[in-house]
């Protein structure tokens, strides 16, 4: 469809516009328009230049919700114009966020009595609720430091290294030293005891992953607790953890209710968790819990009365839409403990069947683990032919978006493709998703063989002098072997989706 505007001052600049972004290195100068367009013309424009995005349910490389049920999107729109922060506007909204962080409160075993009652906050994703516990453990720690007259300048915080961007950001933007813990090869999160051994009196707590970002696995909470206990008491420290449940925290309660890694040790004091992974609501959505009101200092908290009664406010930013909140607080109502046991069971059977998939090539190494979230962590057995960024490259032509990445340090020698499993990634895409890495594969084989087989070949040629004194150059019998070999394999190449 082509879009024409009467006014040649918009509809010729935006055109324009529209095609300089494929053809220049940098962006272009955009300008506000001096003039409105027709809202068709508006939409069109803008829904065009989206069809360019790659296909959500196909993009294996996030953790985000990609589907949610057509009665949950109802209520998302419905709820688009409200903000999140004028509670006393919205009380029904605020309080759907209380039941929200009471209901995970209660999934990750704070205590509820007459001492300790769990507090928590929605915030817009896992980051803002790293950055906001953090904030809690460095005033704390500050805090103690000046009781104690001892210098408060210096605050770090202990990790591994396979730990999410949003753990850097912290300690960049918020003056803290991160000390993390090198990975190995074939141990690919941290290591407790040298995490333990690189906690000093500066520490101001210790982040343990529940899922990492590179292989999914659970890090040994209950392990590091109990070396923290025992450091605790020889030196007189006080030094807590905190678990980045981002995507794990969702999985375990339904999954591994054995496994203690949460308020059932005494030392985790504040807990994240995204509720857009597989809390199962699209992106936006992120939970902070503490273990009791004491872990928060009141400092950090704000009262505003502007919009309406008092209200307590502690979040980085400061509107933002009420959508997610109502989705999340549907999910939980909708499915239930039973409900969410189920999907998160259904993504673990399609995980494994796509690592039996992957295994049987032949041509892989799963370095992903059983217990942990659902995904498929694989390098290639053999990378002297091709690269798993090249197996990355050549998935997108039939529409998949799988990550290649090295491991952090110490083990940058290690690339990995990995597939993360969400709800709406079934057994019959998982099926597919194995035969184009096997067809993937074939082909690359054949193109690795042709190149080998082009260099090794000395062309002979035939030279025969002509009347004109020209030169006719007859082509080998392996020349035309060759030629046709790369035919086929362009002609292979052309039939896989764009």
């Amino acid at each position: 469809m082509v879009i024409t505007t009467t006014s040649p001052d918009t509809g010729e600049h935006i055109c324009s516009t529209f095609a300089s972004r494929y053809v220049r290195t940098s962006l272009p100068k955009f300008k506000l328009p001096e003039k409105a367009i027709p809202k068709e013309a508006a939409y069109q424009i803008i829904n065009d230049e989206l069809l360019l995005d790659g296909a959500p349910r196909l993009n294996l490389a996030s953790f985000v919700t990609t589907w949610m049920e057509p009665e949950c999107d109802q209520l998302i729109m419905a709820s688009l114009n409200k903000n999140y922060v004028d509670m006393d506007e919205y009380p029904v909204t605020t309080e759907l966020q209380n039941r929200c962080v009471n209901m995970i409160a209660h999934l990750f075993n704070a205590p509820f009595g007459e001492t300790e009652t769990a507090v928590g906050v929605g915030t817009v994703g896992s980051s803002e609720a790293i950055m906001l516990a953090g904030l809690a453990f460095k005033r704390k720690w500050q805090a103690r430091r000046k009781l104690e007259g001892k210098p408060y300048d210096k605050p770090n915080i202990v990790t591994g290294a396979n730990v999410q961007v949003c753990w850097e950001k912290f300690a960049r933007y918020f003056e803290v030293e991160l000390k993390e813990v090198k990975l190995s090869e074939g141990y690919y999160v941290m290591d407790p005891v040298k995490a333990a051994e690189m906690v000093d009196e500066n520490t101001i707590c210790v982040a343990a992953i529940l899922g990492s970002t590179l292989t999914g696995e659970f890090e040994n909470v209950k392990l590091l607790n109990e070396l923290l206990v025992k450091k605790n008491k020889e030196t007189g420290w006080d030094t807590p953890i905190h678990v980045d449940a981002a995507s794990g925290g969702f999985i375990a309660p339904f999954l591994h209710p054995e496994l203690e890694w949460d308020f059932r040790l005494p030392l985790v004091k504040s807990i994240n968790v995204s509720g857009h992974k597989y809390g199962l609501v699209y992106a936006g959505v992120g939970w902070v819990i503490w273990r009791s009101k004491e872990d928060l200092p009141d400092e950090l908290v704000f009262h505003i009365n502007y919009l309406g009664s008092d209200q307590p406010t502690f979040t980085l930013n400061f509107s933002k839409g009420s959508s997610q909140i109502i989705a999340q607080y549907y999910q939980f109502i909708r499915l239930g403990f039973e409900g969410y046991k189920n999907i998160m069971e259904n993504c673990i059977e399609n995980a494994r069947m796509l690592k039996e998939g992957i295994e049987k090539t032949g041509r892989f190494d799963i370095v992903s683990k059983d217990v942990g979230v659902p995904l498929v962590a694989f390098s290639l057995k053999d990378s002297s032919k091709y690269t798993v960024f090249q197996i990355s490259e050549n998935l997108r032509r039939f529409g998949w978006i799988v990550p290649a990445y090295t491991m952090p340090p110490n083990a940058e020698h290690i690339a990995v493709l990995r597939v993360v499993i969400r709800e709406d990634f079934s057994r019959t895409l998982a099926e597919r998703l194995v035969t184009d890495i096997d067809r993937v594969l074939k082909e690359m084989d054949e193109f690795s063989s042709s190149h080998v087989s082009t260099k090794a070949t000395r062309v002979t040629a035939t030279v025969d002098e002509t009347q004109d004194g020209g030169k006719h150059v007859q082509k080998s019998v392996r020349e035309e072997e060759v030629i046709n070999t790369w035919r086929r394999f362009v002609a292979i190449r052309k039939t896989g989706a764009c």
